[in-house]
């Protein structure tokens, strides 16, 4: 059965969502899809995650150095009223993707969302361009984000913080660094709370390229999909906020590089042909 809502306003571009620690040294998978969508377009690294972004171009435009993009310059807003700033707004123009570095995804969402910086961002991902995010660009991605949790634990009816986010990606929490820091507790936790939401765990060096209601997976790790619409128990309303949670008729699918996912169907498709019949 097909979910409404699941279509983005005005989508016409390519999300690419990584769970951080993207390879910059080996094959550079994901980096090398991000510059191949660029092509020789100008890519715009913002890094307004961070509060101490120095380093990061330098790095970036090393790593996406041969790949064929045209030009990797920078974006970083000290606060608010900078996003305001038109000589701040002017590093967008002509840009054919953006590419949020890690850091604090509440700072992103704080420093730009609802700014001319931001609808600047909309309209290059209308206009058929890319955004990219790593970490807590990855997060900030979805309308319900993520901003901090316990890892490696059961989750308790307390341990997790929402905020807005970006909006980008509709219907969706998005979670990084995912097998890595033993984040699957704190996003069936998010989840069981906006059960309408679909969970979205990404590991390291790992990310989904959206385009339309699809995504594909690429990169070395796995992406994981909580899905609570089939859910017929949960316990995250009726406890205090020390409990555990309880939660019955969970959904949950593994996917590695090449498999698929329609968004609206909440069905997956494997991207690897059937093994052959073993004797």
């Amino acid at each position: 059965m097909k979910r409404g809502g699941g279509k983005g306003a005005g989508k016409a571009g390519t999300l690419v969502i990584i769970g951080g620690h993207e390879d910059h040294d080996g094959e550079r998978v994901i980096l090398k899809e991000v510059a191949g969508l660029v092509a020789d377009g100008r890519l715009v690294l913002a890094t307004v995650a961070s509060h101490e972004p120095e380093g990061y171009l330098e790095r970036y435009q090393t790593s996406f150095g041969g790949l064929g993009i045209g030009e990797v310059t920078e974006l970083y807003v000290e606060d608010r009223l900078e996003a305001a700033d038109p000589g701040k707004l002017e590093a967008l123009r002509d840009a054919k993707a953006v590419f949020f570095s890690g850091g604090d995804q509440l700072r992103i969402t704080s420093q730009i969302g609802g700014t001319p910086i931001f609808e600047r961002i909309r309209e290059i991902y209308r206009e058929g361009g890319v955004i990219a995010g790593t970490s807590a660009g990855a997060s900030m991605m979805s309308e319900t984000m993520m901003v901090k949790g316990a890892s490696g634990a059961s989750f308790r009816n307390g341990d997790v913080r929402m905020a807005p986010g970006l909006g980008l990606l509709p219907n969706v929490i998005i979670d990084q660094h995912f097998a890595e820091r033993g984040r699957i507790g704190r996003l069936i936790g998010a989840v069981s709370m906006n059960p309408r939401e679909l969970g979205i765990g990404i590991d390291e060096d790992t990310a989904i390229v959206v385009q339309g209601d699809r995504f594909r997976v690429i990169g070395s790790g796995a992406v994981y999909l909580v899905d609570a619409s089939g859910v017929t128990h949960s316990n995250v309303a009726e406890t205090g906020p020390s409990a555990t949670l309880s939660i019955f008729g969970l959904r949950l699918h593994v996917l590695s590089a090449g498999d698929s996912f329609d968004l609206l169907t909440h069905q997956p498709c494997s991207g690897n042909p059937p093994s052959p019949e073993r004797a």
